[in-house]
């Protein structure tokens, strides 16, 4: 009997001794994480965004250290299923199709694997973007898969993933660590998700106000869209109120439609209600499109319409320019000077020692 006791208080005391060996290991191992308690990550967490025309791209990922360790080909070996990053999955968020290096890939979340190699990466959108790690990887749920070439960086202590190279429809994003450099690129097809949305928005609130009319005319028009949609949009802007800006837009609308007297008859219409800051803005505007001979003929319309003015100069300064007439562009601005408000005597100055000095004011 005193041997079973001594047996079963031995078994108990081993008992406790591994639940405490596992408590002490799962508490080690934890490093500051803990279940119930908030503490710092090991691998602090981090969300970077970015926007590319309308389209959001949220990455979310924890950033591991290197801590002295050799990384790639060390801790990580070539040819292995990476989580691309640190604990639960990195993933990448579209608010809108894309295409990563050119191949499309539906909006959503994707969980990003890598697998690393010595001159070549695979970097894997996975369908699962919920998992602990790449332990439970399914290639079966990949959504896409794209091979690109790793690049050398300067050292990184600690991961990381940033945006680069903004353009209208696209970014780079980069995933940096240790010496190493891992960049894809994202394209978005900014114009057609616009068009799209245009036409959602326009059936909500802003379909009561003139301005949301006209403002998704002139996308259209700038981005070379639906012309047909564009003037639909410019016709019911006139619709909700009359006015300088939305009949030019669609007397441009007409023209871009080859309709080149129903045009003019807009654009008429247009200069007879416009004011001479209202033609005198929409000019600059239309140089800022680089629609630079149609902005000289609305300049030489609102010179007409107050010869005198500083702003009557001013435009018919810009024409000279336009024609390479400096000397007659300086005399025209001079005249702008003198009859200029103290406002904006500043900013005429200004334009005249540009002119003195030959530099293009358009």
């Amino acid at each position: 009997m005193r041997q079973k006791r001594g047996a079963r208080i031995g078994r108990g005391t081993a008992i406790v001794a591994l639940v405490i060996a596992g408590f002490l290991m799962t508490a080690t191992e934890a490093s500051g994480q803990s279940a119930m308690l908030s503490l710092p990550d090991l691998s602090p967490h981090e969300r970077v965004l970015e926007r590319v025309g309308i389209t959001d791209i949220t990455i979310d990922y924890h950033r591991p250290l290197t801590r002295g360790r050799r990384i790639f080909g060390g801790l990580l070996p070539y040819g292995k299923v990476w989580r691309a990053g640190a604990d639960q999955n990195t993933t990448i968020e579209f608010t809108d199709p894309v295409t990563i290096n050119g191949r499309p890939l539906a909006k959503g979340i994707y969980g990003v694997h890598m697998i690393p190699g010595e001159n070549s990466w695979v970097i894997v959108f996975s369908k699962s973007s919920t998992s602990w790690g790449s332990f439970t990887y399914d290639q079966a749920e990949d959504a896409l898969r794209v091979n690109v070439a790793p690049q050398t960086a300067e050292y990184q202590e600690a991961l990381s993933y940033a945006f680069s190279h903004p353009q209208a429809d696209s970014i780079v994003v980069t995933m940096r660590w240790e010496k190493v450099a891992v960049p894809f690129t994202i394209g978005v097809n900014t114009s057609e998700i616009v068009e799209a949305s245009l036409r959602n928005q326009l059936r909500g609130r802003p379909q009561f106000e003139w301005q949301p009319w006209e403002e998704a005319a002139n996308y259209l028009l700038e981005n070379k869209l639906d012309a047909d949609e564009a003037l639909k949009y410019a016709e019911q802007s006139i619709a909700v109120e009359d006015r300088f800006e939305n009949e030019i837009t669609k007397a441009r609308t007409l023209n871009a439609l080859g309709r080149k007297d129903e045009a003019l008859a807009a654009q008429n219409k247009a200069v007879a209600m416009g004011n001479q800051p209202q033609m005198f803005s929409f000019a600059r505007v239309l140089q800022g499109f680089g629609q630079q001979d149609f902005a000289m003929e609305i300049f030489r319309l609102d010179a007409s319409k107050d010869p005198n003015s500083y702003l009557a100069h001013d435009a018919l300064a810009r024409v000279a320019v336009a024609n390479g007439d400096y000397e007659g562009a300086l005399k025209e601005m001079k005249l702008a000077l003198a009859v200029a408000s103290d406002e904006t005597k500043g900013q005429v100055a200004d334009l005249v020692r540009q002119l003195e000095e030959k530099i293009d004011i358009n």
